[in-house]
């Protein structure tokens, strides 16, 4: 995962961070799920409705508190070529603003062997308050790890995005 070019603010770097994932979590990906359910996968379309996605208002909710201690930090497994349509997204959200990690494109390691390296290397300079994702092998495997999580349960579950993200890398 690749991070973005924002510039550390003196007072931001001394915050904790609050690490948000975004599809299932802030974003709601129900509409463009067909995509995966389809032989073979749709990735490209799948991941050119992204800016379509509504906002999950649980996960606003919880990103927008969190801003008032913390600074945010998006977690995506989404690839890095999506990087301007996701910036357009969470800033048309009202989201807070934050430095945003995404997969390479090229990357196809499972979501939680990306994110637990990306907690831990993050880990290593700064605290990390929580991370809020719904992707449970992630979540499993960051409370192993020590972090603090939060379950981000009030999406729909979709066996399509749980094989893409453990199985293909692609989310």
């Amino acid at each position: 995962m690749t991070n973005s070019s924002k510039p550390h603010l003196g007072s931001e770097a001394r915050r904790p961070l609050a690490v948000f994932d975004l599809d299932g979590t802030l974003a709601d990906t129900a509409h463009r799920q067909k995509f995966l359910e389809r032989k073979p996968r749709d990735w490209e379309t799948f991941f050119a409705a992204a800016p379509d996605d509504p906002p999950l208002a649980e996960g606003v909710a919880l990103a927008l508190e969190h801003a008032r201690e913390c600074e945010i930090l998006y977690l995506t497994g989404r690839p890095e070529r999506c990087r301007k349509d996701t910036e357009a997204w969470l800033a048309v959200q009202g989201l807070p603003e934050g430095r945003i990690r995404m997969r390479r494109n090229d990357d196809r390691r499972p979501a939680r062997r990306t994110k637990l390296e990306i907690l831990r290397e993050l880990a290593r300079n700064r605290e990390i308050r929580v991370l809020v994702d719904d992707d449970e092998l992630v979540c499993e495997d960051a409370e192993r790890a020590g972090f603090s999580v939060v379950r981000a349960r009030w999406a729909a579950a979709s066996e399509a995005l749980k094989v893409a993200q453990e199985r293909e890398g692609r989310t």
